[in-house]
């Protein structure tokens, strides 16, 4: 069903469901029936695409595991230490106004749901750049970048690390430079 347009777009308008329920109370407090009611749609339609609401948040919020591992990506050359990609600092930007729906998948620590999945995502992408570039211990500092920047952005997230999203990116970014730089015996 993947490439059904018909169930594409009906799992859209679940997300987006999802995402305006969210705007307006935590997803403890959503409901099935609050959401296919909110999305015009059938309860047999929702447990079609999904098994539970967790299912569906993390669908809905995977567009910030895409966002998060494109902007750690998306410099090319000598990376300045001082200056963090513009994708990572707008990355921030997007993701603080949705930090209370976040929260709720990706725990503190880095765990969870969307957790699992960003340092699934981003530790491929890391370590195959990685072992493209012919750097060393490709899978050892890819895992190492995405359980670290999973980490400290749920942690940023949960109010554990005060920072703007403009000085978090300048932290993330020195923080995972050093992880790429740092020498290895």
């Amino acid at each position: 069903m993947s490439g059904d347009p018909r169930a594409e777009r009906t799992r859209a308008r679940l997300r987006r469901a999802l995402l305006e329920e969210c705007a307006e109370r935590p997803l403890a407090e959503v409901s099935v029936a609050g959401l296919v009611r909110r999305a015009g749609l059938g309860r047999a339609t929702f447990y079609l695409h999904y098994p539970d609401l967790d299912a569906l948040a993390v669908d809905a919020c995977a567009e910030i595991v895409r966002d998060a591992v494109e902007a750690l990506h998306a410099w090319r050359g000598l990376p300045d230490p001082a200056v963090p990609p513009a994708a990572l600092t707008s990355f921030f930007g997007r993701t603080a106004p949705h930090a209370a729906l976040y929260r709720t998948l990706l725990r503190e620590g880095g765990g969870g749901p969307l957790g699992d999945l960003l340092h699934r995502e981003l530790r491929a992408r890391s370590r195959d750049e990685r072992a493209l570039a012919g750097a060393p211990e490709p899978d050892l500092i890819a895992s190492a970048v995405a359980a670290t920047f999973t980490g400290v952005l749920a942690d940023w997230l949960h109010d554990r690390i005060a920072a703007s999203p403009d000085a978090m990116a300048a932290r993330v970014w020195r923080l995972l430079l050093s992880l790429h730089m740092t020498p290895l015996p």
